[in-house]
């Protein structure tokens, strides 16, 4: 459950530009592990992490793609009722807000990947046990 680099982008919101993005990272040999995209009225805001951060984000710089970067939590959780729950309560018990998640449960269904971003990284991850 280790603390991630996640780079933040800002995409035309048309045909085709998620696709490129896409292509360009498998040609340099970027996998995305995790991914968001929130749509707005003339852009999206796309939530990454990648297996070479360094890499994509000189890729996007490249591209005049504007870049924000943000540590964040890539938890493994079980994927059973009342396991977000849980690591939310933790969170609020410490006073740790949560800004946003997002997640998907692995294809065997067992566990669950949630990336999520605090107000306290350093703290969330001591409550959760997270090597950061």
């Amino acid at each position: 459950m280790p603390v991630e680099r996640q780079l933040s982008i800002f995409l035309e919101n048309k045909p085709g530009v998620l696709a490129r993005l896409c292509d360009s990272f498998a040609e340099h040999g970027i996998n995305i592990d995790a991914m968001s995209v929130s749509d707005t009225v003339d852009h999206a805001v796309v939530r990454l992490i990648v297996s070479k951060p360094e890499h994509a984000l000189h890729l996007l710089e490249e591209h005049g793609v504007l870049v924000v970067e943000n540590e964040v939590l890539a938890l493994s959780l079980s994927n059973k009722p009342g396991a977000l729950g849980r690591m939310a309560e933790k969170l609020s018990k410490a006073r740790v807000n949560i800004e946003y998640l997002y997640g998907t449960a692995g294809t065997d269904k067992k566990r669950s990947l949630l990336v999520v971003r605090v107000d306290n990284i350093k703290k969330a991850a001591r409550v959760l046990g997270v090597k950061s």
